[in-house]
């Protein structure tokens, strides 16, 4: 009901309805800002480039996912 609710105020406000938004960063972009600070790029994991099991590959997407939320 709540979230209905704040759905029809956001189109009363703006004329248009409230939608999820997903945001995407270059990983060339990211791994370039990270290495220009030396408390982080000091931290930084060296890259893995043999052949991995799935499963590993997924583990280690999921460990390095975050979610980012903005008010």
């Amino acid at each position: 009901m709540n979230s209905n609710y704040e759905c029809v105020g956001g189109l009363a406000a703006s004329g248009a309805l409230p939608e999820n938004v997903n945001y995407a960063v270059k990983s060339s972009l990211l791994l370039s800002f990270l290495e220009s600070v030396p408390a982080v790029s000091a931290r930084l994991k060296a890259p893995m480039t043999g052949d991995r099991k799935f499963e590993d590959v997924v583990k280690s997407a999921q460990d390095a996912a975050v979610l980012v939320l903005v008010y």
